[in-house]
C-alpha cells in the first residue's frame, strides 16, 4: 500500500466512517480467554470491566471540568465581569480550532453519534473521537457554555467500550452493542442515577432488550456508580427538600406544569432545529467564530444579572429547589436558559443537552408553583416538588423520553410519593410535544446530519399488523381427523382450495394438498379417513394477536397455516395463505 493509501486508510477509521476488520492469532490473550469462556459469559465480564474504566473516565472529566472553571472563571462566590466575558469566548477559539482541525468527529451532544456506531459502522467509535469529547466538553463546560457533561460521557463510555471490544475481537454483533453498554456506564457516572441510564440506553439508544443486553447494560451501569462513589461520595446531585403532596387538587396545578412545559419543550427543540442547519450552512471560515461568539453573547447574559445560566447549573438548581429566588426571576432564568443553550449547541461548541433541560425543567416549575401560589395563596407550594417535577416535564417534552423521565426523577428525589403529579404532568408534556413536533430532537439532528438512523419514537408509535387482520374464515377449509379423505375431495372439488387442514384430536394440525387427495382417490383410498393419511402430514399453527411478521416465517413453507384461539386450540379462528399476508401488507401502505 502507498504511502498516501495508509494516510487516507488512517483518516477514515479516525473519522468513524469504517470498522477495521477483526483478525484472530493462533496464540493471543484472547484466544486464552475465549477458550475459557465462552463469548457471552466474557461480554458479561467485560460490561464489568468497561463500567469501572468508564467510571474512573467520568470521574476525571469532572474533576477536569470543576478544575477548568476554577482556572477560567476564579474559584469566588461572585464572578469577575472580565472573566464572565472573556473566559466562554477564548474557550470557544480554542474548540473551534480543535474541532475543525483535530477531532472533526467530537462535535454535538454524543448520544447520536452512539446510536450511529450502534446501527451503521459496526460498534465502531474512534477512541480520538472519545478523547476529543473529553478535551473540548471539559473546557466548554467549565469556562461557562451552556452545556452538560452526561451527553459526553455518554459518548467516552461508549468509545472506551468500543475500543475493549476491538481489542478482545468481539464478533460483529457483540461489537454493535458494546457501545451502548459503555454508553449506559458513562451516564450512569455522569448523573448518579444507574436506572435512568439503563432506561434512557435501552429507550432511545438500543430500541429493544434481551436477558443478555439487559444484564451486560445493568452490570456495566452499576459497576461505573460505584466507581464514581468511591471517589466523588454517594451523594446526590442535589439536596433534595422534603417532598410530599397533600391533596388531590394539587394534581390540577401539575397539570397546568406540564401543559407549560409542553409548549417550552416544542419552542427549545424548534429553535435547536432551525438555527443549527443554518449556522452550519455559513461560510466555513465563520467556523472558527461561532463557538467564541457564542461564549461571548453567553457572557453577557452572565454580566447583566443572570450567571446562573452558565455552565451545568447543578447548584443554581439546587438553590431553586429551595425556594432561594423569586418566582418572577426563575421564570427569566428558564428563557434565559434556552437562549444561552441554543447559542451553545447551534455554533458548534462539543456538550450535552441534558444538564440544560433539567436547569430549564426546574427554574419553570418552581416558577409554576411560585406563580400559582401567589393567585391561590392557600395551595400548599413546595418548590422542590415542583422543580423536580418541572425536571421530568421537560425530559419527557424535550428529550422525548417518556418512561426515562419518571424514573429519574424517582431517582433523584429517592420519594415514592412524587410518582403521580410526575406522571401526570410528564403525561401532558409529552403528549403536547409529540402532537406539535411530530420529529423529536435527535431524530431531525441525525437527519440533518444526512443520517437514517432508526427512530425508536416513530417505532413505538407503529401500527402492528397482525394476524388477525389478514387471516380469512375458517369455514371450508378444515375437517375433523375422523372424515374420509372423500369428503376432502369434495371440498376441494370447486377448484378454488388447494388444500385442506385436518384437526387430529391429540396432535395438532395436518394438511392435505389437492393434488394428494386426487392421488388418494385414483388409487381407492377415498374410504380411509383422514387421520390415517394425514398423521405424518403435521404444520404449525398461529394465533390472532402473532405479528405478520411471524405469519410470513410459516406461509412460504406451507401454503395453509391454520390460527387457533390461545385458550381453546381445538378451535380455529381462521386460516392465512400467503396470497393473504402479502395482500394485508400491499393494503396497509396504500393508507
Amino acid at each position: 500500500m502507498s504511502t498516501s493509501s495508509s494516510s487516507h486508510a488512517r483518516t477514515v477509521l479516525e473519522e468513524g466512517q469504517e470498522a477495521p476488520s477483526a483478525h484472530e492469532f493462533a496464540f493471543t490473550p484472547q484466544a486464552l480467554l475465549r477458550s475459557v469462556f465462552r463469548e457471552d459469559r466474557l461480554f458479561i465480564i467485560l460490561a464489568v470491566f468497561i463500567g469501572i474504566f468508564s467510571g474512573l473516565a467520568v470521574v476525571c472529566f469532572r474533576f477536569i471540568i470543576e478544575w477548568v472553571r476554577i482556572y477560567a472563571l476564579g474559584s469566588g462566590v461572585v464572578l469577575s465581569p472580565l472573566r464572565m466575558l472573556l473566559a466562554p469566548s477564548l474557550a470557544g477559539l480554542v474548540i473551534a480550532v480543535l474541532a475543525i482541525h483535530v477531532f472533526p468527529q467530537s462535535r454535538g451532544s454524543g448520544v447520536n453519534q452512539t446510536k450511529a456506531a450502534l446501527y451503521i459502522f459496526n460498534g465502531y467509535i474512534s477512541f480520538r473521537t472519545a478523547i476529543g469529547k473529553f478535551i473540548m466538553s471539559s473546557l466548554a463546560i467549565g469556562a461557562g457554555h451552556s452545556l452538560g457533561p452526561e451527553d459526553p460521557s455518554l459518548q467516552i463510555g461508549a468509545g472506551l467500550a468500543s475500543a475493549i471490544g476491538r481489542r478482545m475481537h468481539l464478533s460483529r454483533d457483540r461489537m454493535r452493542l458494546i457501545g451502548p453498554i459503555g454508553a449506559a456506564a458513562g451516564l450512569a457516572a455522569a448523573f448518579n442515577a444507574p436506572i435512568s441510564a439503563v432506561l434512557f440506553v435501552i429507550e432511545e439508544v438500543i430500541g429493544r432488550w434481551t436477558a443478555g443486553i439487559l444484564g451486560s447494560v445493568v452490570l456495566s451501569a452499576v459497576s461505573s456508580v460505584v466507581v464514581m462513589r468511591w471517589f466523588l461520595g454517594s451523594e446526590s446531585l442535589f439536596r433534595i427538600p422534603p417532598v410530599e403532596i397533600r391533596r388531590p387538587s394539587e394534581l390540577v396545578a401539575y397539570c397546568v406544569l406540564g401543559i407549560i412545559g409542553g409548549f417550552a419543550s416544542v419552542a427549545f427543540a424548534t429553535g435547536i432545529g432551525a438555527l443549527r442547519p443554518r449556522f452550519r450552512d455559513l461560510p466555513r471560515w465563520t467556523q472558527y467564530f461561532q463557538p467564541a461568539i457564542a461564549g461571548l453573547l453567553i457572557g453577557c447574559i452572565a454580566w447583566l444579572g443572570a450567571p446562573q445560566v452558565m455552565g451545568a447549573g447543578y447548584e443554581y438548581m439546587d438553590e431553586a429547589m429551595h425556594g432561594h429566588f423569586t418566582w418572577q426571576f426563575l421564570a427569566i432564568l428558564a428563557g434565559l436558559k434556552i437562549v444561552a443553550t441554543l447559542l451553545s449547541f447551534v455554533s458548534g461548541t462539543p456538550g450535552g443537552m441534558f444538564a440544560p433541560t433539567l436547569f430549564i425543567g426546574a427554574m419553570l416549575g418552581a416558577a409554576v408553583g411560585g406563580a400559582e401560589h401567589t393567585l391561590l395563596p392557600h395551595m400548599h407550594f413546595s418548590p422542590g416538588t415542583y422543580a423536580l417535577v418541572g425536571m421530568g416535564v421537560l425530559f419527557a417534552g424535550f428529550l422525548r423520553a417518556p418512561m426515562t423521565s419518571v424514573f429519574m426523577v424517582l431517582e433523584v428525589s429517592g420519594n415514592y410519593s412524587i410518582i403521580v403529579p410526575v406522571l401526570v404532568a410528564n403525561t401532558f408534556a409529552y403528549l403536547i410535544a409529540r402532537t406539535l413536533q411530530p420529529t423529536s430532537v435527535f431524530d431531525e439532528l441525525t437527519r440533518q446530519d444526512g443520517l437514517e438512523l432508526p427512530s425508536m419514537e416513530e417505532q413505538r408509535e407503529e401500527n402492528i399488523l397482525r394476524v388477525e387482520d389478514a387471516m380469512q374464515s375458517p369455514k371450508g377449509w378444515w375437517l375433523e381427523s375422523d372424515k374420509l379423505v372423500e369428503d376432502a375431495a369434495r371440498l376441494v372439488a370447486d377448484g378454488e382450495k388447494s388444500e385442506v387442514l385436518v384437526h387430529l384430536r391429540d396432535h395438532g394440525w395436518c394438511a392435505l394438498t389437492k393434488a394428494e387427495i386426487d392421488d388418494l382417490m385414483a388409487t381407492g383410498d377415498g374410504l380411509d379417513t383422514l387421520a390415517e393419511v394425514a398423521h405424518d402430514k403435521h404444520i404449525p399453527y398461529l394465533h390472532p394477536d402473532h405479528s405478520l411478521d411471524m405469519a410470513l416465517r410459516y406461509v412460504d413453507r406451507w401454503p395453509l397455516v391454520p390460527v387457533v384461539n390461545r385458550a381453546n386450540m381445538r378451535k380455529l379462528e381462521g386460516v392465512i395463505s400467503e396470497r393473504d399476508v402479502l395482500n394485508r401488507y400491499r393494503d396497509f401502505e396504500g393508507v
